[in-house]
C-alpha cells in the first residue's frame, strides 16, 4: 500500500471519527435544550445558530467584488441586518405575538435587499437569505413553545431529519450505485436518498409506537418529511455550486459549516410549522403525549 493511499485512508477515518463525535455532541446539545420545559433557552440558541448561518450565507452569496473584501469584513451590515431581525421575530414569538414576527422577518428581508442592492451585492440573495434562515429559525421556536406537545413535535422532526442524514450516508456509502444530481451533490445516490427516507420511516415509526399512536400514519409522514430534509440539502448543495463554495465553513469539524449541518432541519422545519399550524396536523398521530 503506498504512503499516499494509507494516508488518504488515515484522514478519510479521522474526517468520519470527527463527524460522528460531533454529530453525536450536537445531537445530546439540541435534545437537551428541546426537553426544557422553558423555551427561552432554545430560542437563545437558536439566534446563536442563526449568527453563524448568516454569516456563512452573506459569505456565501457575495458578488466577486465583495468576495475580494471579505477579510477586511469578517461581519458585514447584511449580517447584522438578517440576525437583528431574526433575534427580533425570536423575541416576539416567546412572548406569542406571531405578526410581529413575520413583520420583523418583512422588514429585515428589504433592509438586507437594500442595502446590498446600493452595493451591487447580488440584492435577491442577500435579501432572501433573511427568509432562508429567519423562517425556520422562527419554525422551530413555534414549534417548540406550543403547550404541553411542543417538545415532542421538535424531538420527532429532529429524529426524521438526523434519520434521514445517516440512513443516506450509510447507504450511499455501503451501496452507492447512480447519482440523483451529479452536478449539484455529486456524492448523493439514489441509493443513498431511498434508504435515508427508509431509516427515517423506521426510525419515526418507533418513536410513534413509543406512544402507541398511528404507526402507518406516521410512517407515510415521515417519508414525506424525509423527503423535504433531502430537497434542503440539495438546494444548499445548488446554492454552494452556483456560488464555486464546495462548504458553507468550517465550523463544526467533521461536517463543515452550520448552513451545511442545518440546510436539513431547515426544509423540515418550516413544512412541519406549515402542516401543524395551517392545516391544524397533530405530528404524533394518534394523541397527547
Amino acid at each position: 500500500m503506498s504512503q499516499l493511499h494509507s494516508g488518504n485512508i488515515l484522514r478519510s477515518g479521522s474526517e468520519t471519527f470527527l463527524r460522528v463525535l460531533f454529530g453525536l455532541f450536537l445531537a445530546f446539545v439540541a435534545i437537551a435544550l428541546a426537553t426544557l420545559p422553558n423555551p427561552v433557552p432554545f430560542a437563545a440558541v437558536t439566534v446563536v445558530m442563526a449568527l453563524f448561518a448568516s454569516r456563512e450565507w452573506h459569505r456565501l452569496v457575495r458578488s466577486p467584488a465583495q468576495r475580494d473584501m471579505a477579510d477586511q469584513q469578517p461581519i458585514h451590515i447584511q449580517t447584522i441586518i438578517t440576525v437583528a431581525s431574526i433575534a427580533c421575530a425570536v423575541a416576539a414569538l416567546v412572548l406569542r405575538v406571531a405578526p410581529a414576527a413575520l413583520a420583523f422577518l418583512a422588514i429585515g428581508t428589504v433592509a438586507a435587499f437594500v442595502v446590498a442592492r446600493q452595493r451591487n451585492d447580488n440584492p435577491l440573495w442577500h435579501g432572501g437569505g433573511v427568509l432562508y434562515i429567519g423562517l425556520p429559525s422562527c419554525a422551530l421556536v413555534a414549534l417548540k413553545a406550543l403547550p404541553s406537545q411542543g417538545t415532542w413535535y421538535i424531538l420527532g422532526l429532529f429524529l426524521i431529519v438526523w434519520a434521514t442524514d445517516t440512513g443516506a450516508l450509510v447507504f450511499g456509502k455501503l451501496i452507492g450505485g447512480t447519482k440523483i444530481a451529479p452536478r449539484i451533490s455529486p456524492g448523493k445516490t439514489w441509493a443513498g436518498t431511498i434508504g435515508g427516507s427508509i431509516t427515517a420511516a423506521a426510525v419515526f415509526a418507533a418513536y410513534i409506537a413509543f406512544f402507541s399512536f398511528n404507526v402507518l400514519a406516521a410512517v407515510v409522514f415521515a417519508v414525506g418529511l424525509s423527503i423535504v430534509a433531502h430537497l434542503g440539502d440539495l438546494f444548499e448543495s445548488w446554492v454552494k455550486r452556483r456560488f464555486g463554495t464546495k462548504d458553507s465553513g468550517g465550523l463544526i469539524p467533521g461536517h463543515g459549516g452550520v448552513l451545511d449541518r442545518m440546510d436539513s432541519i431547515f426544509a423540515a422545519s418550516v413544512v412541519l410549522a406549515l402542516l401543524v399550524f395551517g392545516l391544524h396536523l397533530n405530528p404524533l398521530f394518534g394523541g397527547h403525549a
